[in-house]
């Protein structure tokens, strides 16, 4: 009789404890940015955005809600109504990963921004996000392959990432700098070796471009996910609280 009680009292507590489980609540990264981020559209393979590779490299605990878009800017991506949904959608613990300066800084274009509006635009996305108890990160423009005849690197973001790392220092903001983390690495590559990560195709080589495509602003999918591997490296750095909850990805 003691072993039937037993045995009914380890059945309760069981179902009991089945009942109270409760899963692991989920970290979701919103990234916001531009083009040299974004997910891609099967016709523009293979041009990849480093968010796209970025999304496997954490645990089922994260999801990462990549919305950055094309040519977008600090203003652009406002004005489209693409950034008050993801304030609305932010919870506490959330990350916002903010990475802009591509389409800001080129005067020519629709999208561009001047210093001071860039400044602001950034100051706007960081008070955002810590409104609804989230945290934002502030990444610089990751660099263009941009050597000269002799083949020195020359950088063409300078003035924007120094906002970027301005607003990141004034606001108490974790920076990704990954203009000059990625600069490092297309030097330590060469202006040849560089090439094979960037969506540089020869006529016929790919049927979306058949006339062939020399970008080198846009990675293919080996350059992206180098570069999601700089912004993973950073966040073990920084050692945000994401930082445990990536998993390798051999």
């Amino acid at each position: 009789m003691n072993l039937k009680l037993k045995l009914v009292g380890f059945l309760v507590a069981f179902i009991l404890a089945s009942f109270t489980l409760v899963p692991p609540s989920k970290t979701t990264i919103y990234l916001i940015g531009d083009s040299t981020m974004s997910d891609k559209n099967v016709k523009a393979y293979p041009e990849a955005g480093w968010g796209m590779p970025f999304r496997y490299f954490f645990d089922s605990t994260v999801v990462v809600d990549n919305r950055a878009m094309n040519g977008r800017s600090t203003r652009t991506f406002m004005e489209e109504n693409r950034w008050a949904p993801v304030v609305d959608k932010l919870e506490e613990g959330d990350y916002v990963f903010i990475q802009f300066g591509h389409n800001d800084e080129v005067q020519t274009k629709r999208s561009a921004t001047k210093p001071e509006e860039f400044r602001s635009n950034l100051i706007k996305y960081v008070t955002d996000t810590r409104s609804k108890k989230a945290q934002p990160v502030l990444i610089t423009p990751v660099a263009r392959r941009n050597f000269d005849s002799t083949g020195v690197f020359k950088p063409t973001h300078e003035e924007y990432s120094a906002i970027v790392r301005q607003v990141a220092k004034d606001q108490k903001v974790p920076l990704i700098d990954l203009d000059r983390k990625s600069q490092a690495l297309l030097v330590e590559l060469g202006a040849e070796k560089s090439k094979f990560f960037f969506n540089h195709l020869k006529a016929g080589e790919h049927p979306n471009y058949p006339k062939g495509k020399i970008d080198d602003t846009h990675f293919n999918e080996l350059g992206a996910r180098l570069m999601a591997q700089l912004v993973l490296k950073e966040i073990q750095e920084l050692k945000l609280e994401i930082a445990d909850k990536i998993v390798r990805r051999n």
